[in-house]
């Protein structure tokens, strides 16, 4: 038996998928060993925030970390009733720092650079300055090149790899799905020709939302959940029941007649051997205008405000009650060295209501 699978996942969902994950990072780690895959690509949708704890969990383990992410990509031009053709998922994974840095840009982007009450996404505009580092994989089934091919938009599928392979060269790579859904089945004779054709390679995923087969219907009630609809309605997301955690033997057998697709996941989880060094948070200082320290500044300001709160809506409960809730919560506070932070929150919602800009409401 080989040291180590002949297979990794590049396209991964943690539970910091939310609402459409549901694997644990801990959990990822074990399947990744009991199959004896050496390394993984985690790409959450649209967020990085559970960078971190999947890394802890993967470096105890002993499997390599790809850090990657699963974005949304907005094309300019989409509107109007083929707006859907201009948007799709794409899935960045690190190669080195420049890589990371690059990443967490796009990521923030994702969510600070657009509208108001729209959906995360980043631009081509976005994508085109911050590429540097890392390696695109096409976004399978949910990608734009996919979606082009199976609303029968050829030519627009020549263009759009084109232009991918423009801005990436030899970082990209066109994935391959196979969960025995129509789309995909009808999609892939396109897929695998516009490879050759432009000289991309191939690269199998499977997109693990789950751990085993017998968590689907638990995934489908998640994915009900996460869009207020219903188990029973059709129009409605829907994954497979195979998009769960396959093995490399699994994965193997089902990419039978295209081993490069299974070879190059190793080759991918080659090119980005970078883990992220962890860092502890930069938190705000606060100087107090009063003198005092900002632990005891943050004592006398939560003071009088519950001294204030109490005379203007009287007794709920015995006064006692009241502080000694208030003492507990600033213990907890203090402990965690926070008070500064709570200061600059005060004194930001103190002038947010002198300029009358009611809370809630995000600047320009």
């Amino acid at each position: 038996m080989p040291a180590h699978a002949n297979f990794v996942h590049l396209r991964a969902h943690s539970a910091f998928s939310l609402l459409e994950g549901a694997i644990q990072p801990d959990d990822l780690a074990a399947l990744c060993k009991r199959h004896r895959m050496p390394a993984i690509a985690v790409t959450d949708t649209n967020n990085l925030f559970g960078l971190y704890d999947i890394a802890d969990s993967m470096t105890k383990a002993g499997v390599q970390l790809v850090t990657g992410c699963q974005l949304t990509l907005q094309i300019e031009g989409a509107t109007g009733p083929r707006a859907r053709s201009a948007s799709g998922a794409i899935a960045l994974l690190v190669q080195d720092e420049t890589g990371y840095a690059n990443l967490m840009k796009l990521a923030s982007k994702a969510h600070l650079d657009v509208q108001a009450g729209d959906a995360p996404h980043i631009t081509w505009e976005a994508l085109e300055r911050h590429n540097e580092g890392l390696i695109a994989l096409t976004g399978g089934p949910k990608g734009l090149l996919n979606t082009l091919v199976v609303a029968g938009q050829i030519d627009a599928a020549e263009a759009w790899i084109a232009r991918l392979k423009k801005l990436f060269g030899d970082r990209l790579y066109v994935e391959l799905q196979r969960h025995g859904l129509p789309h995909e089945v009808a999609a892939e004779p396109h897929l695998v020709r516009l490879a050759y054709d432009h000289k991309v390679p191939l690269v199998a995923t499977n997109e693990p939302y789950f751990s085993s087969r017998d968590m689907f219907e638990a995934h489908d009630a998640l994915l009900c959940i996460a869009g207020g609809a219903y188990v029973m309605q059709d129009d409605r997301r829907r994954e497979s029941p195979d998009h769960y955690f396959k093995s490399a033997e699994e994965m193997t057998a089902l990419f039978a007649d295209a081993k490069e697709a299974i070879d190059n996941t190793l080759i991918v989880a080659q090119r980005c051997s970078f883990l992220p060094k962890k860092r502890p948070p930069i938190l705000p200082q606060f100087v107090p205008a009063s003198g005092l320290s900002p632990e005891n500044e943050l004592r006398v300001e939560a003071e009088k405000g519950l001294t204030d709160r109490l005379e203007r809506n009287g007794l709920y409960a015995h006064k006692k009650d009241y502080w000694d809730r208030l003492n507990f919560e600033l213990d907890v506070i203090i402990n965690m060295k926070f008070p500064g932070y709570f200061l600059i929150v005060s004194d930001f919602m103190k002038w947010t209501r002198g300029q009358g800009i009611p809370v809630g409401v995000r600047g320009s």
